[in-house]
Parts: structure tokens; C-alpha cells; sequence
């Protein structure tokens, strides 16, 4: 454990797998893979809804039925309801690539040709699959589709370019169509019966009739690459979509059997998944550069135009930085994009815009990668300077107005030598917060501190100081508060310069190295205080402004990481709970997902195991629980915190004055006289033997009557191990019946020798055993807590004295202990949170 733990990953939109899309009611969603977790989107405005549980290994295929979504990961498929892995089907041998949603059921191909048939209506009692067929040796599968109003059918291609009709009821091929000697990439169903669009990998659509085996006709892609997605329009317009490997997005007219619109560079990658709406002109696209994108066919020449869109660095970022009190991070990188991410709305992200690029493109005849923005190796930012253009979230020096003076001030020379700022490579810039220095660093190993007038009018540019460090500058940081400035040099040496000689106040300096740690160092003290390992090199890192949260950028990941500084939540005073000092610890990488799937040993799975028979199936428990969290009772809150005030009420509730004696007693009662002259009653002699034998018959058959029903479902649950039956009686009951039932197991003469043998005794372990496991559980969590304190308080003394009992108490401490450590572990992350909410100004 360190100081800074995962928290959560932010700037991933989708991947290279292929989306899945349904329709609820009137709400469209769409299902992306985000690497080993998915993630949910209402197309209304693209909205994040959900993000699924992050699984052991990426995903490849998904599909998704109501609440609902089959993820295929490895050889394994996850059934996830909701946010929670209900089941694992597990009989593959191979990696799996193929996931279609067909009625009832779902089939799942794997790269040897094997393709299982799942039920998932009534997944608890339908685990193991309904079917197996094995494809041909010969038939590499490479897609699958359902044709419309063919029962029972599906066509797969193959990377031999041939087709095979199976009928998945019967398990037989039904017809094998020749192909056209190019390996099948997509397929799709079209609203005509009986024709079907099939792309290749030589940039061949073909329009063939599979019912007749007929080619209609066959379209060919301007650009080099396979055809990667395919769908056709359904609201009328005769309208079929195909995407490339190349980011086209190419519209073809199946009336005038001729290309209709191009959009050139739609996606920076390949083209993953196109879908047009059911009678609706939009189709929604998906490409590995990690993007969405939603086009909409309302213009008079027929060309669909950007309707909205969500995305994310398609290359690793470089640079990242804080911004707006650490509600906000701007980050630049490889794909020459400047982008912000809210930490704390997901929809606020976006890219800040480089003044239609695409426009401009055509108008100057010019490719758009020729006017976007250089790769940016370091930024540096103002509130001041960003203000000035943050209401239509433009950047870049276009965008200004300058006039020759002020454009000829932009750039930094050295007045002493009327010569360049640095002799070679500039690797950082950084500015203070009064906006009068800016500072600047040579990659021959020069710093510089030169002095400014205001933002953007650099009018005096003289150097003020200047260090040599003698090798070469990998990376520079500058600290406004306490003008302090971090470098990294090429002897791997952190040197630390005074500006402005200002107030010190920051304590931690943290520097990250391309062998994978991340070490904190105190400033004042001079020394290492913790150092962490990560599986993949970091290769930016900043800390928001008020300390609480870390942002980090790695080799090969397109998104920003949120580590939470665990100091910040549980005081400075415990900085050496969590600190490792000069060793170095371990730690996993943040996820998207902060629900863990099928890795987490508290949450109860359903898997098939791929070792047994095929017409058997395991595992019989179903969990509606979400891992890592708790579930409560839902009872009103007076029912459940009346059992902890019991007390109080009764004593509330107790009478003011004793009752009173009534003043004649009934003429046919036997009376005495009495010297106080009160009337007494004397029962008759054959009256107290009467009543004298009624009670020995009545204690008689009460030792001979069967327990009560709270004894008999205890004792029944027990048996079981499922004690939800139980759980559900006592809920039912009145928080003094309940008073009253637990009382009812005291033990009054504990002088007994054989106590642990007496029913009583036996049903107090019973009710321990029971509170432990439905603390592990997590189930109906403060109405368990009540009813262990009302249990406590009557039968504390029986089990402080009975060492059995005591032994079992302190496995119910363990327990307890253990869950309330999670759920504060879970709380941190919330106060995480809260604190961005309480930072931000909405």
C-alpha cells in the first residue's frame, strides 16, 4: 500500500471491439468495450449510463439483452446484469471472437471453429450450454449474422473467403457459397428479404441474394483496406454504409447502384462498427481511435454531417496538467489533439478545438493532418490566458489577434547575442502565477528566467538569470506557490532551483522514471518517503491543487489515471501507515470499472466448468448482490432503530401511576375480612391443588411442545446455510416481538454442567453463526447491525462466561471488522468525490 491508491481511469471512449446496440422502450443504448470493462451510453446525447465490471482480461466481443451484457474475455464469457457478473460460461478451449444476440439465446464462436449455444432466459437454472457445432477444419470464421425471417439460421464467413448456412436447431450446414477469393471481413443483414451485404478484404462489397446465390451488385472502396463495417439504412432511403481501414466512411445508393458521399476522415483508425437507427437518418459510427460518432442525413446534397460525437486521445498524451481548481485536466499528446477531462463529469470532456480543421482543409486543398496542431512536448497554462478564449474552447495562437509588434514578440530571442533563446531543442516552458516570468529550458542543459510585461505582450525580453547544468534536460515542473523548479536531466539527477525566492510551502516532489515507480520525496527532509512500482511506465504526472488526487499518463494508454492520496482522508498524522520509505511497493494500475467481475473473491459467480460433461451443469448459487458493497434492509428507519432504543421507549411508555384497585369486588367472590378493612380474597384449599397441578401439567407441555417459529427457521436456515428465510421472518416482526423472542433464549440457572447441550445454549451459537455470515454477506446490513446490539445487550453476560461462546464472538469481531474495513476503504473513494463536488463551483 502506498500513498496515492487507484482511484479510476478517465479518456476512454470505446476500442476495437465492435459495439452493441438495443433499443428499450423509446431510448436507444449503445455498449462499447473500454478494455477489460464496458461501458453503457444512451445515444439520446451520449451520455454515460453504466460501466460494467472490470473483467481478468480485455474483452473481444460483446452483446447485450436488457439488462443484459454478454462480454466475451480469453476463452471465457461474462453475464453480467447490470454493473454485476452474475455467471462465467466457461466451456471454450480457445479465445473467443464472436458474440450474436439470436432470440433466446446467444452464440459464441472461438478461433477453432467451435460455436456454443447459451439459454440465458433464467440464467440460474440454465447454466451449461444447449449446443455445440464444429465448423469445418478448413473454415476460419471471421463473422456472423442472422438473416431476417430465416428461422433457425446463421450465416458465417471466412477467412477463406467462403459463406456456410447453418441451422443451429438441427446443427447441420445447409449451403456453402463459393465466396469471391477474398477473406470476409463483414456481413449484413438488409431490410429486403433474402439479400445480404458482404465486405472483403480487397474493398469488394457485395450485394448477393442468398437465396438464389445471385450477385446483385458489388461496390468498390476508393481507398486501400479492407471493408471492416457494414450497415443499411431503414428509414426509406435506399442507403448502405461501409467503413474501411483507413477511417473512410463511404455512403453508397443501392437505387442508383453508385457512391453517394464520402466522409474522408471520419476516423483517425479503422472502422469498427457502423449502425443506422431503426427509421432514423443516423448512423452512429465506432473506430480503434477511441471515438463515437453520430452522423445525421439532413442535408440537401445528401452528405451526412457531424450530429454529436464523444472521444478521446487516440495516442498516449504526453503532457497533462491540472486546471480550474482540479475539476478539470488538460492533456496534449502524439495525436496533435488538445483535449480537457472533468474528473468529475464524464460529459464536460472534449476537445478543445483547432478552428474547423476540416473546413479549412478542404478550402486550402490541404490534408487536415498538414494545419492541425504539432505534437506537443510541454504546455504550460494561465487561468488568465485560457479565459480569454474559454467561452468557444479554442486554442492556439490563430485564434488571437495580434498585430506585428505583438507577433514578433511571441517569439523569445536572447537580446545580449541577437541570437535564438536556447542553441538547440526547447523541452519546457512554464510561467509564474503573476504572469511577469516565464521560464524556459534548452535540451543542451540551460534554464533560463526571462522577464515578461503581461500575458501575451512580451515587450521586455531579457534574461534575468540563467543556470547551466551541464548534460542535457529531459523535463522541467515549476511550482508557483513556493517558486520552485524541478528538473530532470540526462545523469537521471532531480535538481531543485529558486526562482523568485519566494515562501516554501509545498513539502512533496514526485518523479516518475521509465522503470516503472513513482517516488515521493520530501523536500525539506531531503529524502525518499514512499515509492510504488507500476506495471506500465509513467510518463506525466500531476497533482491536483489541493493535493487530494494524482493524474498520470503511461506508455501505450490513451487515457489519464486518478490516483486518490489516502493522506488527504485519514489525516497527516498516519502518512507512515501507508508510506514505504525507501522500499518499493507493488501496485495495480487504475481501472474504469471500480466494480471488480470474476476476480473478486467475495462476489458469488455461476461458472460452468470446462471439465465436465456437457449435460451438466454447476455451481448453484445466484447473488444479487453487488461486490465490495452492502445491501440494505429497505425497511422504514423507526423499525430497525427501535431496537436499538428499546429501552428508552419502554421507559417512555411506563405508566405514571400504578393501577388502581377497583372499589367493589363482584358479589359471588369468596371475601375475608381484614383488619384494614379491605376486602381480601382466599381461594379454597381444593382450588390452590387444582391450580397447584394446572401449573405442573402446563410446564409439562410446554417442555413437550415443538420450539416456535423463530426457533424452527433458525435451526432450519442453519441446516441450509441460507438463512434468508430467517431474515425475512425477523423483519416481519415487530421490534418488541423480536425484544421479546431474543429474550426468551436467556439462560437463567447457568449452574448447569451440561449448559452447552440445553436448547438455549445451542440456539445462541446458532444466532452468532447467523450474524456472521450475514455480515460477510453484506446483506440488510443495519438491520443486522440492530439486531446484534439488542442480542449483545440481553445475552453479553452468558457469553463473556462461556469460553465456546467467546470463541465464536470473537470470530463475529473478525468478520465485522474485516467488512467495515472495506466499506471504509469504499467511503474514501466517496469522500474522494465529495471533495472534487465541494471544489467546484456549480
Amino acid at each position: 500500500m502506498g500513498i496515492f491508491e487507484p482511484y479510476r481511469a478517465i479518456g476512454y471512449i470505446t476500442s476495437s471491439v465492435p459495439f452493441s446496440v438495443q433499443r428499450l422502450g423509446t431510448e436507444t443504448f449503445v455498449t462499447v468495450s473500454v478494455g477489460k470493462a464496458f461501458q453503457i451510453y444512451n445515444c439520446a446525447k451520449l451520455t454515460l449510463v453504466l460501466v460494467g465490471p472490470q473483467l481478468r482480461k480485455k474483452i473481444r466481443a460483446l452483446a447485450s439483452y436488457r439488462d443484459y451484457t454478454f462480454a466475451a474475455y480469453g476463452n471465457d464469457i461474462a453475464v453480467v446484469k447490470r454493473a454485476h457478473q452474475v455467471a462465467t460460461w466457461s466451456r471454450h478451449n480457445a479465445k473467443v471472437n464472436m458474440l450474436l444476440l439470436f432470440g433466446e439465446h446467444i452464440l459464441s464462436v472461438d478461433v477453432d471453429g467451435n460455436m456454443f449455444i447459451w439459454g440465458f432466459k433464467g440464467i440460474e437454472q440454465n447454466l451449461a450450454p444447449l449446443g455445440h457445432i464444429k465448423l469445418d477444419d478448413k473454415f476460419t470464421p471471421t463473422c456472423i449474422m442472422h438473416p431476417d425471417t430465416y428461422l433457425n439460421k446463421v450465416l458465417q464467413g471466412s477467412q477463406e473467403g467462403t459463406l456456410q448456412l447453418w441451422n443451429i436447431s438441427t446443427k447441420k450446414k445447409l449451403y456453402e457459397f463459393k465466396g469471391w477469393e477474398s477473406s470476409i471481413s463483414s456481413c449484413v443483414s438488409s431490410p429486403a428479404l433474402d439479400v445480404v451485404a458482404v465486405g472483403c478484404a480487397d474493398g469488394k462489397i457485395h450485394v448477393h441474394n442468398i437465396r438464389f446465390d445471385e450477385e446483385l451488385v458489388t461496390f468498390v472502396h476508393s481507398t486501400r483496406g479492407a471493408v471492416t463495417a457494414l450497415s443499411f439504412s431503414t428509414d426509406g432511403q435506399p442507403l448502405l454504409a461501409s467503413g474501411g481501414s483507413s477511417g473512410v466512411i463511404s455512403i453508397w445508393n443501392l437505387e442508383k447502384r453508385k457512391l453517394q458521399s464520402v466522409v474522408r476522415e471520419a476516423h483517425d483508425s479503422s472502422i469498427v462498427s457502423l449502425h443506422f437507427f431503426a427509421n432514423e437518418p443516423v448512423l452512429m459510427s465506432s473506430s480503434a481511435d477511441n471515438s463515437i460518432k453520430m452522423w445525421i442525413f439532413d442535408t440537401s446534397d445528401g452528405d451526412p454531417r457531424l450530429l454529436r460525437f464523444r472521444s478521446g486521445h487516440s495516442a498516449p498524451p504526453l503532457c497533462i496538467r491540472y486546471y480550474a481548481n482540479g475539476r478539470h485536466i488538460l492533456s496534449a499528446g502524439q495525436d496533435r489533439a488538445f483535449r480537457l477531462f472533468s474528473v468529475i463529469q464524464d460529459q464536460q470532456s472534449r476537445e478543445l478545438s483547432q478552428r474547423h480543421v476540416s473546413k479549412r482543409a478542404k478550402k486550402l486543398r490541404m490534408k487536415e493532418e498538414e494545419i492541425k496542431l504539432k505534437p506537443v512536448i510541454a504546455f504550460d497554462c494561465v487561468h488568465v490566458a485560457i479565459l480569454l478564449f474559454w467561452g468557444q474552447l479554442v486554442v492556439g495562437l490563430s485564434d488571437l489577434t495580434f498585430n506585428q509588434e505583438s507577433a514578433e514578440a511571441a517569439t523569445w530571442t536572447c537580446q545580449e547575442r541577437k541570437s535564438c533563446a536556447h542553441n538547440g531543442e526547447v523541452v519546457g516552458v512554464a510561467c509564474d502565477s503573476t504572469n511577469t516570468l516565464l521560464i524556459s529550458a534548452g535540451y543542451h542543459g540551460d534554464i533560463k528566467v526571462c522577464f515578461a510585461l503581461q500575458v501575451w505582450d512580451f515587450k521586455r525580453r531579457e534574461v534575468k538569470s540563467r543556470w547551466e547544468i551541464g548534460c542535457s534536460v529531459v523535463k522541467i515542473v515549476f511550482h508557483r506557490i513556493n517558486g520552485l523548479l524541478a528538473t530532470v536531466a540526462d545523469d537521471l539527477v532531480i535538481r531543485l532551483f529558486d526562482v523568485v525566492a519566494l515562501r516554501m510551502d509545498g513539502k512533496w516532489l514526485l518523479s516518475s522514471s521509465m522503470d516503472g515507480t513513482l517516488r515521493i520525496w520530501d523536500v525539506i527532509l531531503a529524502r525518499q518517503i514512499d515509492a510504488v512500482h507500476v506495471s506500465v511506465s509513467i510518463t506525466a504526472l500531476s497533482l491536483s491543487p489541493n493535493m487530494d488526487v494524482l493524474a498520470t499518463t503511461h506508455v501505450d494508454q490513451n487515457g489519464v489515471y486518478l490516483w486518490v492520496n489516502q493522506c488527504m482522508f485519514s489525516g497527516p498524522s498516519n502518512i507512515d501507515s501507508y508510506a514505504s520509505g525507501k522500499e518499493i511497493v507493488s501496485v495495480k494500475m487504475p481501472s474504469v470499472s471500480s466494480v471488480e467481475g470474476s476476480e473478486d473473491k467475495h462476489s458469488t459467480n455461476l461458472v460452468v466448468d470446462r471439465t465436465e460433461s456437457k449435460d451438466t451443469s454447476v455451481s448453484s448459487t445466484f447473488n444479487q448482490q453487488i461486490p465490495d458493497l452492502v445491501t440494505l434492509s429497505l425497511l422504514p428507519k423507526s423499525q430497525w432503530q427501535s431496537l436499538i432504543n428499546l429501552d428508552i421507549i419502554k421507559a417512555r411508555n411506563k405508566p405514571i401511576e400504578p393501577p388502581k384497585k377497583p372499589e367493589k369486588a363482584p358479589f359471588f367472590l369468596p371475601s375475608i375480612p381484614s383488619l384494614s378493612g379491605e376486602i381480601s380474597f382466599k381461594p379454597s384449599e381444593s382450588t390452590k391443588d387444582e391450580d397447584t397441578e394446572n401449573d405442573k401439567e402446563e410446564s409439562k407441555r410446554k417442555s413437550d411442545l415443538p420450539p416456535s417459529q423463530f426457533l424452527q427457521l433458525l435451526q432450519s436456515s442453519a441446516e441450509m446455510k441460507n438463512f434468508s428465510l430467517f431474515t425475512d421472518y425477523m423483519k416481519s416482526l415487530s421490534p418488541s416481538t423480536l425484544d421479546m423472542e431474543l429474550r426468551m433464549l436467556q439462560i437463567i440457572d447457568d449452574d448447569n454442567e451440561e449448559l452447552d447441550k440445553r436448547p438455549e445454549f445451542i440456539s445462541i451459537e446458532l444466532l452468532l453463526d447467523y450474524f456472521m455470515h450475514e455480515i460477510s454477506c453484506r446483506n440488510n446490513f443495519e438491520f443486522i447491525q440492530a439486531v446484534i446490539r439488542l442480542f449483545l445487550k440481553i445475552h453479553g453476560e452468558t457469553i463473556r462466561c462461556h469460553s465456546k461462546l467467546q470463541d465464536k464472538a470473537r470470530e463475529l469481531l473478525e468478520v465485522q471488522s474485516a467488512v467495515w474495513e472495506r466499506i471504509d476503504k469504499l467511503f474514501q473513494s466517496a469522500r474522494c468525490m465529495v471533495s472534487f463536488l465541494s471544489n467546484s463551483q456549480f
